[in-house]
Order: C-alpha cells, then sequence, then structure tokens
C-alpha cells in the first residue's frame, strides 16, 4: 500500500510538472490568446475564481498523497486531518460555483479612493488599514483583486480550522473531540457560507483573535500585536481588551497600545490622517440610517422598523437603541463576573479565558450594523456551551438558538430574520444560567472519554 501511495505522489509531482511546463511553452509561443485556446468559462462562472478553487483543490490533494505516502496520518491526528481536508474540498466546490462577490468590491473602491487621493466612501466602515494595504494592488484590476482576496480567504478558513481545534483544546476538550465539533460547526454554518462569498474579512480577524489569546501569556508581544491587527481590521474587536484588563498584565496592555499605534500610522504614513476623519464621518453617518435591512440583525435595524410601523419618533427609536445596547453590556459584564468566579469555561485561573466568551457576545450584537456573516464572531460562545449545557431543557434553547444563528439560511422575513438577534442573547442567558455549577456537563465529560477510548482502540494504517 505504502509503494502505491508513493507511486501517486510521484505521478501527481509529474503531472503538474507537465502542465506548469506545458502552460510555460504555450505562453511563450503564443502569448494569452494561444493560453485561451485551452480554456473556457461558463456563462455562470467566475473563471479567475474557477482557477483559484482549481489549483487550490489540486494542490491539497499533493498534500493529501504527500502525508499518506509518507505515513504522516496516524491514529493521533486522522480526525483532524480527514476533516481538514473534508471541511477545504468542500468550501472549494461551493465557493467555486459562485460567479457574483459582495464585499470586496467596497474594498476595492475604498482602496482605488485612496489611490487617487480621494476620501473614503461612505460604503467604508472600517479603520483605513485595510483599504491603505489594498491600495497597492488595485492597479491589478478587479478580477486581480478578487484573485487575492479570494484565496486568502481560502487561505484563512484553513488557519481558523486548526486555530479552532487548538483553541477548543485550552478549554479542555480532548483533541479529537475538538476535531470533530470543529469539522460539524464549519460544513453546515450559513455565517460562514456568507462570510466566504462575500469574500469579507471575518475569518482573518476571528484566526488574528485567536492567535491572540493562544499565545497568551506566553508570548504577550505577539498576543497583543495580533488583537490590535485585529481590532484595525474591524473596531469590534476592541471590546476584548477588557478580558485583557483584568489580568493586570501591563506588559501586555504596553505591547497592546505600541502595536496599536505603529499600526495606525501605516495609513498615516501612506495616506495622511484624512482616511481616519473619513472613518469617523461614516460611523457618525451609520448611527443616523432612519430605515432597516432585514440582513442587518442589529438592535438599530430592528427597532428602526417599528418607528414606521408604530409611528414612534425617530428620536425616541435612537433612546431606545441606545438603551438596549446599555442592558446588554450591563447583562455581559454580570456574566462576565459570574464567569470568572465560577470560573465557568476553565478551571486554570485565568480570568481572560472565562471573560471572553461573553464579550464575544457584546461585541458582535453592540454595532451600529450586524449582517448575518457577522455570526462567525460568537463562535466560540456557542462552542463552549458545550461543556455547560446539561438538562433537556437547556438542551432546547441551546439547539433553538444554534439553528438560528448557524443552520437557518440568510433571508429577508421580518420578524424571523432577526433570530440571529435573538441568538446570542439566549446563549448570554444559558451562560448566567449554568455559571454556577461546578462540573462540566455530562456529555461533555463522556464526549472527551469516549475519543479518549476511541483513539486507545484505533491503530494506525498499516501499509503493508
Amino acid at each position: 500500500m505504502k509503494q502505491s501511495l508513493q507511486t501517486a505522489f510521484k505521478s501527481w509531482i509529474g503531472l503538474t510538472l507537465l502542465v506548469i511546463a506545458s502552460l510555460i511553452a504555450i505562453y511563450l509561443r503564443n502569448g494569452m490568446d494561444g493560453l485561451n485556446l485551452f480554456i473556457q468559462q461558463w456563462p455562470l462562472s467566475n473563471l479567475v475564481v474557477t482557477l483559484a478553487a482549481t489549483t487550490l483543490t489540486w494542490l491539497l490533494l499533493g498534500v493529501l498523497l504527500h502525508l499518506l505516502a509518507n505515513e504522516k496520518i496516524n491514529a493521533k491526528n486522522i480526525f483532524t486531518v480527514a476533516g481538514f481536508f473534508l471541511v477545504m474540498f468542500v468550501y472549494l466546490n461551493i465557493l467555486r460555483e459562485r460567479f457574483r462577490y459582495g464585499d470586496y468590491a467596497y474594498y476595492i473602491e475604498a482602496a482605488t479612493a485612496l489611490l487617487n487621493n480621494q476620501a473614503l466612501p461612505d460604503t467604508y466602515l472600517y479603520l483605513p488599514l485595510w483599504a491603505s494595504i489594498l491600495q497597492f494592488i488595485v492597479p491589478l484590476g478587479d478580477q486581480g483583486i478578487l484573485a487575492i482576496l479570494w484565496t486568502v480567504n481560502i487561505l484563512a478558513l484553513g488557519a481558523f480550522y486548526f486555530l479552532l481545534i487548538t483553541i477548543l483544546e485550552r478549554y479542555n476538550f480532548s483533541h479529537h473531540f475538538a476535531a470533530i465539533a470543529t469539522v460539524l460547526f464549519l460544513l453546515i454554518n450559513a455565517p460562514l457560507q456568507r462570510t466566504l462569498g462575500f469574500v469579507q474579512v471575518n475569518l482573518l480577524v476571528m484566526d488574528l483573535i485567536f492567535l491572540s489569546i493562544l499565545t497568551y501569556p506566553k508570548n504577550t508581544l505577539l498576543s497583543a500585536l495580533t488583537l490590535a491587527l485585529a481590532v484595525h481590521l474591524k473596531t469590534s474587536p476592541a471590546v476584548l481588551v477588557l478580558a485583557f484588563l483584568l489580568e493586570f498584565n501591563w506588559r501586555w496592555l504596553f505591547w497592546f497600545a505600541i502595536s496599536f499605534l505603529v499600526i495606525a500610522a501605516i495609513p498615516i504614513l501612506t495616506d495622511g490622517i484624512t482616511p481616519y476623519l473619513d472613518y469617523l464621518n461614516n460611523i457618525k453617518i451609520l448611527t443616523q440610517i432612519p430605515d432597516t435591512n432585514f440582513h442587518d440583525t442589529s438592535f438599530d435595524s430592528f427597532l428602526r422598523f417599528l418607528n414606521p410601523f408604530l409611528g414612534i419618533n425617530i428620536l425616541w427609536t435612537r433612546i431606545m437603541i441606545y438603551a438596549a445596547k446599555a442592558a446588554l453590556l450591563l447583562a455581559t459584564i454580570s456574566v462576565m463576573i459570574k464567569n470568572i468566579r465560577g470560573q465557568s469555561f476553565t478551571n486554570d485561573e485565568s480570568k481572560m479565558l472565562n471573560a471572553v466568551p461573553p464579550l464575544f457576545i457584546i461585541m458582535t450584537l453592540a454595532s451600529p450594523i450586524v449582517w448575518d456573516h457577522h455570526g462567525v464572531f460568537v463562535t466560540l460562545s456557542f462552542l463552549l456551551m458545550l461543556k455547560r449545557i446539561d438538562t433537556p431543557n437547556l438542551w432546547m434553547w441551546f439547539s433553538a438558538a444554534y439553528f438560528l444563528e448557524f443552520m437557518l439560511p440568510s433571508f429577508d422575513f421580518f420578524p424571523w430574520s432577526y433570530g440571529r438577534l435573538v441568538a446570542p442573547m439566549i446563549v448570554l442567558g444559558l451562560m448566567w444560567a449554568t455559571a454556577s455549577k461546578n462540573e462540566p456537563s455530562s456529555f461533555f465529560v463522556k464526549a472527551n472519554d469516549w475519543q479518549a477510548e476511541s483513539l486507545r482502540r484505533l491503530k494506525p494504517p498499516s501499509y503493508k
């Protein structure tokens, strides 16, 4: 078996080199016109995405054959490796079928504006770092930028897979249980599909946040730097700084402040202070929007709908919005304190690890606009509840929240589309209800024990 796999891997290398050589030869002889003779574009496909998906799928096949041929897959990592390839192959096929992509166009618009010394458009709602970086690839054109950002998102998905497994292990999940939970979570996940389908930066943000959590406290500089980067990509992760403040680690706070300022200086060096003023102006405009959008599952959008429907003055609507967010903030802080005292999610006396899960909820819902793809931000809040819920009643509530957040497709029907507003608050309530439990749920204990028993019984594959 081993010899057959080595032969297959060598054949893969040979075919890859043959394809590369043929492409070079055709291009040198006939230029792009020659290459176009060998490529057909289906009417409902994006050629750049099709080529990127096919290339990455072929490269992943080579990696898989290499791992098999060199006996790198064993009983300890078989679930993780198999899950990784399953997730990647599935999403590469799903995303290849799309021929229209969304939010990357706003990134291009903002980057182009900076390149032309113009103001950031009001559709760009982030700190200017991302647009400042992307302006250097604007000359590649729409399709060139899409190819780069699409590929970056696929790589971010692969990193997210391994980082989520690792962070669940940090919260005492067994390796196999963490791998299986991650695979099941990623395969049926509407916010994740929307993130990838719109070429959003959410996965990059989550990768940076997870790196920040995982590297703390061993590497305070890297932990602080990665969270500072996440804040510059999407402002909302700034809420998570509170979890680190609770540690009273002044060295981490120092490095975070320095990292944040150094990163902030990059757009200033390239485009001056104006992009930051544009950002503040765009945020101000965002808070003044009078209408609603059923894909926007924020308090703002929900309560603005009631304005014309019930005849409520817009001033009172805005007061209700701020009151709702203040109530959510107080509830989150209360749950966070209770989780810290009860060491709800981990008993290693880390205030940060126990404070982060509820903070992800306020990080998501406090924003003036919460699109359905923002659900990836509450990943940890939901998955860690597998450690806490232990009664049929709590399982019913958790299942309902999970269905509303991750399994229900995106749609435009009031009030059901606001299920993604309700779902995180249900989980926040479950965190409060289970915070006083001293032991993890029986489901979690049995799942971890089952995985340990499976590992003992699973034998490495034989190649003889």
